[in-house]
């Protein structure tokens, strides 16, 4: 292993950026759960089972956001037409409550801020002057603006994020095509790919895509289950894999 704490043939790394980077997985979360226990109240009365973390981490953490709303809806046995992506926030449609839970997703950021992980920041220094490439690869349309908003656009040489995925009609996680992209634009080989994910979703996507290391950031408590969906070793923060003194 190297002092990065990744084996000597990688030569690039693929990060994610919510709950990898950036300290809004949190965030999402929330407003996953406003938005889904809002449309459950109003459909199923004061009595609806309310969205919990295990639905979080099992159905929506890490997907597009309309796979993430199909999904969890299916585990409900709910069917919602899928709409238009400019449908209005709220609208009964899968799309409609994705920009409802972007719109409380934006006003949560406004109003908070974003806050980074140390830990990472110096990791992604010492990646940088250890001469590895480097990759965003998010399902967030707004990576760009939060990269910006933290002064840590700097660290990639790929960004892959919502935007670019629906211009290149790349499905999102759990299929590995994002990171594929992102390691493809780096000239880099999927074998000589570090992922490093926080979802299981994400996991999913390493293994799937066979690179040659997948890192499970655990954020929350979820080892177990991180490493059951492909990780080669969990940590819960990257600083613990060296490099950065």
């Amino acid at each position: 292993m190297t002092q990065l704490g990744l084996p000597e043939d990688i030569h690039a790394c693929l990060f994610d950026l919510d709950g990898v980077v950036t300290k809004t997985a949190v965030v999402h979360a929330a407003a996953w759960k406003e938005m889904f226990d809002g449309f459950l109240r109003e459909r199923d009365g004061a009595d609806f089972r309310p969205f919990d973390a295990s639905d979080y981490d099992e159905y929506v953490d890490g997907r597009p956001r309309a796979d993430g709303v199909r999904t969890f809806l299916a585990s409900r046995g709910i069917d919602l037409p899928d709409g238009d992506p400019d449908d209005p926030p709220g609208a009964r449609t899968v799309h409609g409550l994705g920009n409802r839970k972007n719109e409380l997703v934006l006003e949560k950021i406004r109003t908070d801020g974003v806050e980074a992980y140390d830990g990472t920041l110096r990791y992604l220094e010492a990646v940088r002057a250890h001469g590895l490439s480097t990759a965003i690869v998010s399902s967030s349309a707004n990576c760009r603006d939060v990269l910006r908003s933290i002064g840590a656009e700097h660290f990639f040489d790929v960004r892959i994020d919502g935007v670019v995925a629906a211009e290149r009609k790349l499905p999102g996680k759990p299929n590995a095509d994002t990171f594929l992209a992102a390691a493809e634009d780096l000239g880099i080989e999927p074998a000589e790919a570090a992922v490093f994910e926080d979802a299981l979703a994400g996991m999913d996507a390493g293994r799937a895509g066979r690179f040659g290391y997948v890192v499970g950031v655990d954020r929350v408590g979820q080892a177990d289950a991180l490493y059951a969906h492909g990780a080669d070793v969990v940590v819960k923060d990257l600083a613990e894999l060296g490099g950065t003194e």
